[in-house]
């Protein structure tokens, strides 16, 4: 019991421990270990004056309490977009469950999901899949500048101006910052590479995905009178409609193809049991007909 708490809370524990640290240290005036080590303090933009105690504060608001609030914000926002009608029917057969398992936070997400439309739910899904994809990049190009310019090493402290002041010890080496500086112009064409191939990446998958649903709304067309010879064992338990080009899980449960290749999108289990499968596993069966 004691490992399973520690797990649930452990971001919580880190995030107390860090605002903890920086509390005792950089809001109090007085050097972080890291910073006496090296024999540097906090200055402003002006390199004159140490940062005020507003400023310190938002930094370590930006540092600690702002990157948690906004993981936490999308990944409960994205689990109450996927499992939206799970939970309700979760919830409607065991109201206390439903309840005693929800925070505040989600408690008001899941009021805010509810009074969208299934087309701003998706909009609203595709914009929070789009922001976990760009804040890993956003850190990556921030690194490439700090590596290139010499300061900066945090985002907070980009964004609040506190930058340092070195006093005492060797001079700064110059061939250092020159490798530095190279390190930094690489690390700037790797983002630039990676950013490339995920957006060719992207228009390769809508374009797949427009040419197949032209293709499945042809051949529905053409064999709708054989799609609708079958009752209830037919349907599709992802779209609730009759199943069309029928695809198999490992598991032996049947979907849609489309249905099914959208859902490995966000997960790789299967929609019923919840076995794990890698999506190269689903097979596509030709001449189904129950």
């Amino acid at each position: 019991a004691g490992a399973k708490k520690w797990l649930e809370w452990r971001k919580e524990l880190e995030l107390l421990s860090d605002v903890a640290y920086f509390v005792l240290t950089t809001l109090s005036g007085y050097q972080t270990l890291g910073e006496e080590y090296v024999n540097i303090v906090q200055v402003d933009s002006t390199k004159k004056r140490v940062p005020s105690f507003l400023r310190r504060a938002a930094f370590i608001a930006l540092h600690t309490v702002v990157p948690y609030c906004l993981e936490k914000g999308l990944l409960h926002l994205e689990h109450e977009l996927q499992t939206e009608a799970e939970e309700s029917r979760t919830s409607q057969s065991n109201p206390a469950l439903g309840v005693s398992r929800r925070t505040f936070i989600r408690n008001w997400i899941q009021k805010q999901v509810g009074e969208l439309t299934e087309q701003q739910k998706k909009t609203v899904l595709q914009t929070v899949y789009v922001l976990k994809q760009c804040i890993p990049l956003l850190h990556r190009l921030h690194l490439a500048v700090f590596y290139i310019s010499g300061t900066f090493y945090h985002l907070s402290k980009r964004i609040t101006g506190i930058t340092y002041l070195r006093f005492g010890g060797l001079q700064e080496d110059r061939s250092i910052q020159s490798s530095y500086r190279f390190l930094g112009i690489i690390s700037l064409f790797h983002l630039l590479l990676t950013i490339g191939v995920q957006m060719y990446s992207f228009k390769q998958k809508q374009r797949a995905r427009q040419e197949w649903k032209l293709y499945r709304n042809l051949a529905h067309q053409k064999n709708t009178t054989k799609e609708k010879t079958t009752g209830r064992h037919s349907r599709c338990t992802l779209c609730l409609e009759e199943r069309r080009h029928s695809t198999a899980t490992p598991c032996g449960h049947l979907f849609c193809w489309e249905c099914i290749t959208e859902w490995c999108n966000t997960r790789t289990e299967c929609p019923l049991c919840r076995e794990k499968f890698h999506p190269q596993k689903l097979i596509y069966l030709r001449h189904y007909q129950l």
